[in-house]
């Protein structure tokens, strides 16, 4: 089962799978080499980017992440303010010190190497490091970024062990299962789950965390003005629209406004995302500004939320993703976006119709829906660059969580197509997609649209 502390984590932008995952993996094979006393014999590191990595890490900021990552930095940490001064240093002087303890040399050219069309065939998403000692010898390990912020080791098994959960489930049907005979709700059965290892404290501590990371990202995103970082020269859009709304909130007599105010959640984080930001995988960053966005329309627009609803909110979506990520994918490498924000989309409904007072058949509906009208969407970004389609992609995926959210509130809960059923086909769709629409932009808008 997947714990709210791992389906969402506070990191950096723009790229969960690209950058979180890779930062993460750098770090550990750093202090695998601390670890063993290997650390001060470290001459010089060679890392290899594979498949989606290779393809797009460019634009995804995967080799600074892996910098990152060799440096000592972690994606929730990192302080991102000195994130480009600590790149510069690597970059002017082609030395990188390891874990902030044993200088190594690190060519600007050779040191990291993006195979923009070789794949391993564990996972389309794989990097290698290699440390060559002064002895001669080398040490090397591969790890996957499956999503989300994900690593996985190559030649590590799965964790099988049991963890005797309370309400163990494995799909969505058991999941209703599990709240039909013990008459909670799926928020209460997931706290239950998670009491295994954290006291009801711990967890309401983390979802306080997250929700005041995400409130930080909506204001840092609607004050930080200038142009995205990449090829595309996209300008922030969330600063102007921000003005807008502002001078028009008492003399729009439309009763669609509210739309144009989620527009605005949505974009404020997905450009923080974009510009290297701190946001919360939700449950990637690519999708990083669907959850917040609705969120921020219940606070802002249907009443403020309390801790009550802030963790129901996110023990049902964390309920909703768990189902995504143990039964098909979180990764757009691997299912297209689809993956990403289809299901940040099903999760968001689900919370929401949660929060709403919504029982857990209508919950499930709004997860259905939430996912059904997202089915297929293929992941094409333009120069590799997480900015279009996709920052728009977020805001367009929190309007239909809300109207996914409303539909099934509106419904009894009984629909023609389950959850489970959903997910299933939205693996299925992913495995028929050709490679080239999953975050390798070699398809779709990624080829039709001129970069600058």
């Amino acid at each position: 089962m997947v714990s709210i502390f791992d389906l969402f984590s506070i990191g950096i932008g723009p790229s969960s799978s690209h950058t979180v995952g890779p930062m993460k993996a750098a770090k550990l094979f750093a202090e695998r080499l601390d670890s063993n006393a290997e650390l001060n014999r470290v001459d010089h590191i060679k890392v290899e980017l594979f498949g989606s990595l290779g393809a797009t890490g460019k634009g995804h900021g995967t080799g600074k992440a892996v910098i990152l990552g060799l440096l000592g930095e972690s994606p929730e940490l990192v302080d991102v303010d000195t994130v480009d001064q600590m790149l510069l240093k690597v970059e002017q002087t082609e030395e990188l010190s390891l874990l902030a303890k044993k200088t190594i040399n690190f060519a600007k050219t050779g040191a990291i190497v993006f195979h923009r069309r070789k794949q391993l065939p564990a996972h389309s998403n794989a990097l290698s490091f290699h440390a060559y000692l002064d002895n001669g010898k080398s040490i090397s390990a591969t790890y996957y970024s499956i999503g989300g912020g994900y690593i996985v080791e190559e030649g590590q098994e799965n964790d099988t062990s049991s963890h005797n959960y309370p309400y163990p489930f494995e799909n969505a049907e058991s999941l209703l299962q599990r709240c039909k005979e013990s008459g909670k709700s799926i928020a209460a059965v997931v706290s239950a789950n998670e009491q295994v290892h954290c006291s009801t404290r711990t967890i309401s501590q983390y979802t306080q965390q997250i929700w005041l990371t995400m409130q930080a990202c909506v204001k840092r995103g609607i004050s930080e003005e200038g142009i995205l970082p990449g090829g595309l020269k996209l300008a922030r859009r969330a600063p102007t629209l921000n003005r807008q709304l502002a001078s028009q909130r008492n003399l729009s007599s439309d009763p669609l406004n509210v739309m144009d105010w989620v527009n605005l959640y949505a974009l404020a984080v997905s450009e923080e995302n974009a510009g290297g930001g701190r946001v919360v995988t939700a449950p990637t960053n690519g999708a990083a500004g669907i959850i917040p966005a609705v969120l921020h329309y219940y606070h802002n627009h249907v009443q403020e939320l309390d801790q009550d609803s802030i963790n129901q909110f996110f023990l049902t979506a964390t309920a909703i993703g768990s189902l995504y990520k143990t039964n098909a994918s979180i990764s757009g490498a691997e299912v297209g976006c689809q993956g990403e924000v289809g299901v940040a989309c099903s999760m968001a409904a689900a919370g929401l119709v949660a929060i709403f007072g919504g029982n857990p058949e209508q919950i499930e509906n709004a997860a259905e829906i939430g996912i059904e009208h997202n089915l297929g969407l293929t992941c094409d970004p333009i120069g590799g660059l997480v900015q279009v389609p996709c920052i728009e992609r977020n805001a367009m995926g929190a309007l239909k969580a809300i109207n996914a959210a409303r539909l099934a509130l509106r419904g009894s809960g009984e629909h023609k197509v389950s959850l489970d059923k959903a997910i299933k086909t939205m693996w299925e769709t992913g495995c028929d997609m050709k490679s080239k629409y999953k975050e390798t932009a070699r398809g779709g808008l990624a080829v039709n649209i001129i970069e600058c």
